[in-house]
């Protein structure tokens, strides 16, 4: 069979035999998993049988623990007696426990499970437990029963995500204002609106499977079917989802399926006493660069968990999809690291995990069955061949896949340039080098980029002087540069850089400094684990200039469907530092010069007719100069000065950068 993938990109000619290992790999994987006429759908079930689920005639407690001697469950409700109630095993390693009557378990008991292996009693937390809290005082965290007495009501029925993406990365945690913890409920109220008015349309949420260590950023997952005790109850995630939806906005999970934290009393790590119950035995088993445990993705009851958690988050709080973490550590032995991936043998070496490569091809496949019109997007930074393509084309399935390699740009340019030393071409390359028919996701920084030790791409370009040059008042080279700049960078990276965009809160509006979590090197200080919202809103500050400049830009992006086609380079200048290009007959014209502006400048253009601003990084109401008027139409003209070709002559401002659109007129 001949898979679309090999026309699309003809340089996998010479790795045929190697994509139709991948789509046998699938098929046998299925086989393997499914009874006949069975789907994944009806396969990803862990989360209905396993656990704790209250039934009309008392409580079921069920575990798979294939290395366990024995079992118990205590807590509250036993007065935390050890082995006053045993479960009984029934095979192939699953575990069982039937306590009588509706009220044998309370909303709000503690309980933890115990394991014996090799005579030794381990205390565990249930596998799926749906909430698990940190004890007052201590570093342990217990399972506490929450069932919703009342089922929540929806009011989402028949919502879908729009097909182009407008990304609004956050934090739950940190996206108030305050030295503290934020909420669910506070999220809803305050932060959502402000999602809304700026005009994203999709909603990536991080840190929502439950982690004992905050300063992970949720990447070191200890509890896959918990949604974090630090923001609230469940119930209240569901309702920040709900009014999203109500708002047109999707919601995506950050699901962390590429390895798990080392925990074992909390986590998945031993918990039936063996190493090798959900992650690979010996060194394979420990990822060397984040000191955490590897999923065995070849066993079937590894597969089964991690679908049923896909499936659970779906249709437990109606994500409309994911963002998978870590795709790259997933798909390669050595986790990427290292691999420059400058050739496409090293995508089809033995190096490639395919077992994991089956995996995230079923993870994708699951996802549509439940809901046809989920997203997926994968953090990847090797762009494996086929990573966005359908299944059915020999392709991975994943929609989309984030552009890591520009941000990285972005940080090389400012770290080790002048502004002279820009070099137009690279710009272009980076931000057109992608895969085709392969969608990615441009961003200029997301919340990697903010870590302590490095800064925001604001912070970056102004450093210091943002404490006390950012009111309108100041006058300072440093901030005119850096939020003429700022403008352009998002502006470029929006339009020619991806199908979809992506941006980390408060960046929008040039959040300063950088992301520290609260830990004994800062004293467990929120200082910088928060967004100061309060910068935008002050109408004194530069601050609301780069936000109005940001929902302004997502605006004519959705209208003017910026990120549709292929982008068509229309004149580079490397003296002038200037890009002129063509995407869906928008006409875009940068000038990265640092003092140079040039009039009656030459826009060479697709076709003859009229063209109008339609945007410019220079308007007041975005801290500019207004040096381009606006609206204002230029006549396209074949021009004999200009090597005979088409386009009309501008003034171009130094560190500005204009959008055209052609005027239609109407036939008489």
């Amino acid at each position: 069979m001949k898979y679309k993938i090999l026309e699309i990109d003809p340089l996998l000619k010479p790795y045929e035999n190697d994509i139709h290992i991948r789509m046998n790999n699938l098929k046998i994987k299925k086989k393997m998993l499914l009874k006949p006429g069975q789907k994944l759908i009806d396969f990803a079930n862990g989360h209905h049988y396993f656990g704790i689920h209250r039934g009309e005639d008392g409580w079921y407690y069920r575990e798979w623990a294939p290395g366990a001697e024995a079992m118990y469950l205590t807590g509250d409700f036993n007065g935390w007696q050890r082995h006053a109630h045993p479960l009984t095993k029934v095979g192939e390693g699953v575990w069982e426990l039937f306590l009588p009557g509706r009220d044998a378990l309370q909303n709000g008991q503690k309980v933890m499970a115990i394991v014996v292996h090799n005579g030794e009693e381990l205390d565990r937390i249930p596998l799926y437990a749906n909430y698990v809290v940190q004890m007052p005082g201590t570093i342990e965290w217990n399972a506490e029963i929450c069932v919703e007495d009342t089922p929540f009501v929806w009011t989402d029925n028949g919502f879908r995500p729009e097909k182009k993406l407008f990304v609004y990365e956050t934090h739950i945690g940190m996206a108030q204002e305050e030295a503290r913890i934020g909420t669910y409920k506070e999220f809803e109220e305050k932060i959502l609106p402000r999602i809304h008015a700026a005009g994203y349309n999709t909603l990536q949420i991080m840190a929502i499977m439950e982690h004992p260590y905050y300063a992970s950023f949720g990447y070191q997952v200890t509890n896959f079917y918990a949604a974090s005790s630090r923001f609230g109850k469940p119930v209240e995630l569901k309702s920040l989802i709900n009014k999203a939806h109500e708002l047109g906005i999707s919601v995506l999970l950050d699901v962390v399926h590429s390895h798990a934290a080392p925990n074992s009393r909390e986590g998945l790590n031993m918990f039936d006493g063996t190493v090798t119950q959900f992650f690979h035995a010996g060194a394979r088993g420990d990822h060397s660069a984040w000191k955490t445990k590897c999923f065995d993705y070849a066993k079937g009851e590894v597969i089964h968990f991690l679908l049923s958690n896909l499936k659970y988050w779906q249709e437990e709080f109606h994500f409309d999809g994911f963002r998978f973490d870590g795709v790259t550590s997933m798909l390669y032995h050595d986790h990427g690291l290292g691999t420059s991936f400058g050739s496409y043998a090293q995508y089809f070496s033995m190096n490639t995990d395919t077992d994991s490569v089956t995996y995230l091809q079923l993870a994708n496949e699951l996802v549509r069955q439940v809901n046809p019109h989920a997203i997926t997007i994968a953090e990847d930074t090797s762009a494996m061949p086929g990573l966005c393509l359908p299944i059915s084309a020999g392709g991975m399935g994943f929609d989309y896949r984030l552009a890591m390699g520009t941000p990285d740009m972005w940080i090389k340019i400012l770290k080790e340039r002048t502004d002279d030393q820009w070099d137009m071409w690279d710009l272009w390359l980076e931000l057109t080098g992608r895969r085709p028919k392969e969608p990615v996701i441009g961003y200029v920084e997301s919340h990697d980029q903010a870590l302590v030790g490095d800064k925001t791409l604001m912070f970056r370009l102004c450093d210091k002087e943002m404490y006390w040059s950012m009111d309108k008042a100041s006058q300072s080279i440093v901030i005119d540069r850096g939020m003429a700049l700022h403008k352009m960078i998002r502006l470029l990276t929006l339009s020619l850089g991806g199908e979809g965009y992506l941006n980390f809160m408060g960046n929008e509006f040039g959040h300063p400094e950088w992301i520290d979590f609260p830990r004994e090197g800062n004293g467990w200080s929120y200082q910088h684990c928060r967004r100061q919202w309060s910068l935008a809103d002050n109408q004194s500050l530069r601050f609301k200039y780069l936000n109005e400049f940001d929902k302004v830009m997502i605006s004519h992006a959705k209208r003017q469907r910026m990120m549709v086609g292929e982008p068509h380079q229309l004149m580079i200048s490397q003296p002038d530092k200037t890009l002129v290009y063509e995407r869906n007959n928008l006409v875009y014209a940068f000038n990265f010069h640092p003092t140079d502006s040039f009039n009656g400048y030459f826009i060479p253009v697709p076709q003859e007719g009229k063209y109008q601003v339609i945007l410019t990084t220079d308007e007041y109401n975005f801290g500019g100069q207004n040096r381009i008027a606006i609206p204002h139409t230029y006549e396209a003209v074949r021009s004999p000065d200009a090597n005979n070709q088409i386009g009309f002559r501008v003034y171009l401002p130094s560190r500005c950068a204009m959008v055209l659109k052609p005027v239609r007129t109407r036939k008489k």
